[in-house]
């Protein structure tokens, strides 16, 4: 009988503790705790003032806290201009992002599709448009989010940044991206990197361009003052924005000044062109943009002839007038248009077109002012005939990149004030581990709360979450249902 009721009291303690397990299966899908974590897809539209761009980044769904562990999968370069000249066929701009995003949806696995965060942010392209007309600058986002909306992404707005946005998300995208930030230390925990410098941005677009950086002294202007507070460390930064300053605009005000300033009215000697080259613009061309000032009585469908002249000193001359740099009465340190900067301090990275334009030249390799100088004079000498053997795969640009040489040096010394000593402080560069620099990854690290206030101490290689959190509860479940099945069990056989 003692042997009878040992077996029945095993066989209950058996039946309840096969009854808890069932129980717990039943409300936990245990593949989803104990596979590995999956990754997370992110998709973010740069819609600038001249192009589109379409990246996607990936990251371990288990760290997304930690640092250096968003990577860029790929970068689509959308067809057409920006969206911003959709503007009487804003469908049109929402239909240009489709064969972005079909590539988009053949990079996300399927089982992905419906998660992964998507934004569109639009920069100083729509932000001249809105201060053209508000209503098609509302409509092209309208468009554009009804194309996205048509994907099995998980849509989070399409919105017109403000400069110092810009500014601020290229920041936190290259000191993330090279972990000035937080990095893991040799005591296995996330810290900020002792005496750590962090780097400033300089961002050339098409219609603006942006300086941020930590400088020296308290930032005097609020309007130029920016405070983050990352990973448990704050900074102050620097930052503004000069709207009509991108080398699209910059270009187009360059030769309203100098067709104003010639004494024909139909022809314009332009010193930075190179000799022999010739171009037809009309005049509702040119003067389309807030940024140009229009003559009193612009005849829409005259045509102007631009003819190079080859004259890199007289061009230089010529990209000075466009910059504003007196500081007025108060005698502030300034930049352009005599807004409040103070002086440059550390290390930059300048992107965007600071580095298409250099890489061009063979300028990326930290080369002195003074031959930067020589390498951009040469250049702008050469006649058309010349640049067109020498780089036919250029020509549709060709005639520009003296320009933009002259108006990028313009802006960094005249403008943002560096000088022969800082300038070895520029790097330009078009990557950071193996990431395009730019505002969108620091967008989307900012809006998916992927960069924390404090940093997280976790053991490397394991950041706590749900599944760990889930797999600690299931063992302490069984094993307190064990000891009350035992237990009951036992009792009832004494």
């Amino acid at each position: 009988m003692e042997y009878k009721a040992k077996a029945v009291a095993g066989l209950l303690a058996a039946t309840c503790v096969f009854s808890i397990i069932a129980l717990i299966l039943a409300v936990v899908d245990v593949k989803d705790v104990f596979l590995p974590p999956s990754t997370k897809y992110g998709l973010v539209f740069d819609a600038g003032s001249t192009h589109t761009a379409l990246y996607i980044y990936q990251w371990p769904a288990d760290k997304e806290n930690g640092t250096g562990i968003v990577s860029q999968v790929e970068a689509c370069a959308v067809s057409g201009p920006g969206i911003s000249s959709y503007a009487n066929d804003p469908a049109g701009a929402g239909a240009s992002l489709k064969p972005c995003l079909d590539k988009a949806m053949k990079i996300v696995p399927e089982k992905h599709q419906p998660q992964p965060p998507t934004y569109l942010g639009a920069t100083a392209g729509m932000r001249l448009l809105r201060a053209q007309n508000s209503s098609k600058a509302e409509q092209v986002l309208l468009e554009v989010g009804k194309a996205i909306g048509e994907y099995p992404v998980d849509f989070c707005g399409a919105r017109i940044l403000t400069g110092n946005e810009e500014g601020s998300f290229g920041w936190i995208t290259i000191n993330y991206l090279l972990e000035t930030l937080v990095k893991f230390s040799f005591a296995e925990k996330w810290e900020h990197p002792q005496d750590a410098q962090v780097l400033g941005a300089l961002d050339l677009g098409g219609a603006s361009t942006q300086i941020t950086f930590q400088p020296g002294v308290p930032v005097e202007d609020k309007n130029t003052s920016v405070f983050f507070r990352l990973y448990g460390t704050n900074y102050s930064l620097y930052t503004h924005s000069y709207l009509c300053y991108g080398q699209t605009q910059a270009l187009k005000r360059l030769m309203a000044a100098l067709h104003q300033d010639s004494p024909s009215p139909q022809q314009i000697s332009h010193p930075c062109y190179p000799r022999g080259y010739q171009e037809n613009i009309t005049m509702a061309d040119l003067y389309d943009s807030p940024c140009v000032r229009a003559p009193s009585t612009p005849s829409p469908a005259q045509v102007l002839t631009g003819t190079g002249t080859g004259d890199p000193m007289a061009c230089s001359t010529a990209v000075q007038k466009l910059f504003n740099v007196s500081c007025g009465a108060n005698n502030r340190t300034c930049g352009c248009d005599g807004v409040y900067q103070p002086p440059v301090r550390g290390q930059f990275f300048a992107f965007a077109g600071f580095y298409y334009t250099f890489q061009f030249l063979n300028l990326t390799s930290q080369q002195s002012l003074s031959d930067v100088n020589s390498t951009v004079w040469t250049f702008c000498k050469k006649n058309w005939l010349e640049l067109v053997e020498t780089f036919p795969q250029e020509k549709k640009y060709l005639q520009t990149y003296c320009s933009v040489a002259i108006y990028i040096l313009t802006l960094l010394l005249d403008g943002y004030k560096f000088n022969e000593q800082t300038w070895s402080s520029i790097s330009f560069r078009q990557q950071a581990a193996n990431t395009d620099i730019g505002w969108t990854l620091g967008f989307m690290l900012n809006l998916t709360n992927m960069i924390p206030t404090e940093a997280q101490e976790h053991i490397k290689g394991h950041q706590p979450g749900l599944w760990a959190g889930a797999v600690s509860f299931i063992v302490l479940a069984i094993m307190a249902g064990l000891v009350a099945v035992f237990l009951q069990c036992f009792w009832k056989t004494k």
